[in-house]
This record gives structure tokens, C-alpha cells and sequence, in this order.
């Protein structure tokens, strides 16, 4: 492997690895609807400033031995997890687009995806400010050109198809059983997802999503008993897609074609 490729896999690997430590301030505060650049990060049980020296992405957990400092208490293995996921997703999409604009666009998506990954996870929530402004961006990002396979049409044919698809069945579960059966957040995900993807996109991340949560939701059931009826968030379900989608959902899409056409 050449120097320079080398050299750019590890700088994106760091640059991963710091945004994801970025990202668990957004996780934990975004729901709280607290600032995220103010105060500095804590420790949440004795409230002690984390120096500069204790904050380096992965490699302070793992010196501290998941540790705080000052107090001894445990830190959350999610911590380093979240760090390394978006250092892998970094280096990943590095190798895929290069040093490009789609890069350039898909990250921001991809941290946007972990980030309600985990608060859908933690909440059942899924922010508004994430979904409403991603929407404006893939839209906009489409326009400009910097999504392959994309443009304006496509991208907002696949908020509307991803908005729409979940909307529609939402109300009639609702109007039938008088309960809220997917929650607007879900609905307004998928739509973000269409923007940066199109009606393509969300007919993948939503299959494929809705494949995988049912399994998911069977084996809950079996193992914990639970009931039907016992709420699963589905943001977790859908991000994920989401971002196998920005890696293998088009040639999977090009393949199912070419498959269609042959017979």
C-alpha cells in the first residue's frame, strides 16, 4: 500500500474517531435539550471536568480501563463503541468515494444516522432538528450534484415516497386500533433517508429494515415474553439500512434490475 494511502486511511480513521466523541455529547445532550459545545464534557457521577489528556477518542477509555479519574465509577463501554463506529464508518467511506464531495456529504449523513440511532434507542425519540434539517440538506446537496445517482427530482420524489409511505398506514393504524402505532418521528426519518436516496432508497432501508425488526421483535418476544404490543423503537432499524444503503444499496438496486430484465 502506498505512503500516502496509508497516511490518508489513518487521518480518516482519526477524524472518525473525533467526531464520534463530538457525537456522544450530541447523544446525551440533544434530548435533553441541552447546549453542545457548553459546559465541557463531565463525569455524570461526580460532576469532575474531563482533561484534555482523559478525552483522546478510544485510546482514554482504554488507559483509564473504562475509569473516571477522579471518582473511580465506570465509564459506559458506549463511549469508545460510538468512537470506534465512526471511525470505521469514516475510513470506510474514504475508501469507498475518496477525498470527494460525496464523502464529504455522506458522513455528515452517516453521523446523523448513529446519533438517532442512539437516542431512538435510549428515548423512543428522534429530534426534530436532525430529520427537519437533514430533509433541507439531502435536497439540497441533490441539487448541487454531489450524491451520485441523485438530483433534485429524485431526491425529492424520495422524501415525499419516504414520508409518505410511512404516513399513510400510521393514520389508518391509528384511526383503527386508537392508538399511535409509528411515531412522527419515524415518518420524518425516512423522509431525510429519500433525500439523500430516493424512492430507491427508502424501498431498501425500508424493507430491509422492517425485515430485521420483525426478527428482532420475534426473538424479544420469545426470550423476554414480552407482548405484541410492547413498543420497539424503529429509528435503530432504520438508520442502520440507511447506511448499508450508502455503501451496497445501489449495486443491490442495479443487480435486482439486471436480474428483472434477464427474466
Amino acid at each position: 500500500m502506498p505512503y500516502y494511502e496509508i497516511y490518508c486511511s489513518v487521518t480518516f480513521f482519526i477524524l472518525g474517531a473525533v467526531v464520534g466523541s463530538f457525537l456522544n455529547v450530541v447523544i446525551l445532550r440533544v434530548p435533553e435539550g441541552a447546549s453542545i459545545v457548553h459546559p465541557p464534557s463531565r463525569c455524570p457521577d461526580c460532576g469532575s471536568a474531563v482533561r484534555f489528556y482523559d478525552n483522546v477518542p478510544i485510546l482514554s477509555f482504554l488507559v483509564l480501563g473504562g475509569r473516571c479519574r477522579d471518582c473511580g465509577s465506570r465509564i459506559s463501554f458506549r463511549y469508545p463503541l460510538i468512537e470506534f463506529t465512526t471511525a470505521l464508518l469514516s475510513l470506510a467511506l474514504y475508501k469507498k468515494f475518496g477525498i470527494s464531495p460525496a464523502f464529504m456529504v455522506f458522513f455528515p449523513y452517516c453521523c446523523a444516522m448513529i446519533v438517532v440511532f442512539w437516542i431512538d434507542l435510549d428515548h423512543m425519540i428522534i429530534p426534530d432538528v436532525i430529520t427537519i434539517n437533514g430533509i433541507a440538506v439531502g435536497v439540497i446537496v441533490s441539487l448541487v450534484g454531489f450524491i451520485p445517482y441523485m438530483n433534485i427530482k429524485t431526491s425529492l420524489l424520495g422524501t415525499l415516497f419516504g414520508g409518505a409511505i410511512l404516513y399513510l398506514p400510521a393514520i389508518v393504524y391509528e384511526k383503527l386500533r386508537g392508538a399511535e402505532g409509528l411515531g412522527g418521528g419515524d415518518i420524518k426519518l425516512l423522509a431525510t433517508i429519500g433525500a439523500f436516496s430516493g424512492v430507491h432508497g427508502v424501498i431498501f432501508v425500508l424493507f430491509f429494515a422492517s425485515l430485521v425488526g420483525s426478527a428482532v421483535a420475534l426473538v424479544t418476544m420469545a426470550v423476554k415474553g414480552s407482548s405484541a404490543k410492547t413498543p420497539i423503537p424503529f429509528g435503530p432499524f432504520l438508520t442502520t439500512t440507511g447506511i448499508v444503503y450508502v455503501f451496497v444499496g445501489q449495486r443491490v438496486i442495479d443487480n435486482f434490475y439486471a436480474l428483472s430484465h434477464a427474466f
